[in-house]
């Protein structure tokens, strides 16, 4: 018989929590109008044949609420950023003065901000259908443990309850991310 308990939850409760991880990076690269240093953490150049991300290259500073400076530590690579900048769907064009790159922000118009809140709202979506598709995999490795004579038919209705109220609190957590994303992008 399978026994179940507080820790043999914690493998799915810990399967949700990255997704909610995820989530929260995919907001990050979502820029809202003013300049936040995470929308670079998805580019990286080609370091001596390695894959590697801008900020591991260069220091990364926010001088002004709508500008980021990038001095990379290797001269020699200002090109390469500039160009990893520039084919990303960042959607800024860099201005490089030989030492710096410099990224300003423009101001978001009211159709942009739009479709960033239907991005966000996608992408909080697709979040959701995760953690449900994590909470159907655990529910159906418990029937099949049913079937198997390894727990009882209440063992596996308690089980389902349980996982359904972690996949409820991850869900509500989804839910309050999208709301402060999306407060966050219809700010002026």
């Amino acid at each position: 018989m399978i026994e179940l308990t507080k820790e043999s939850y914690k493998p799915v409760e810990e399967r949700m929590a990255k997704t909610i991880q995820v989530l929260h990076e995919e907001f990050h690269a979502i820029r809202a109008g003013r300049a936040n240093p995470h929308v670079l953490d998805r580019i990286a150049i080609d370091y001596y044949g390695t894959r590697t991300p801008i900020h591991q290259v260069a220091n990364i500073q926010v001088p002004e609420a709508r500008l980021i400076t990038i001095t990379p530590w290797d001269p020699s690579t200002l090109r390469e950023i500039e160009k990893a900048i520039q084919t990303s769907d960042l959607g800024i064009h860099p201005n490089n003065d030989g030492k710096t790159i410099r990224l300003v922000f423009p101001s978001l118009t009211e159709e942009r901000r739009r479709d960033l809140v239907r991005q966000v709202s996608r992408l909080g979506e697709e979040a959701k259908v995760a953690i449900r598709n994590i909470r159907r995999d655990v529910i159906d490795k418990y029937k099949d443990s049913q079937k198997k004579k390894e727990m009882t038919t209440d063992m596996l209705a308690d089980a389902e309850v349980h996982i359904q109220k972690i996949t409820d609190r991850f869900i509500a957590e989804i839910d309050k991310a999208i709301v402060e994303k999306e407060k966050d992008l219809m700010e002026v």
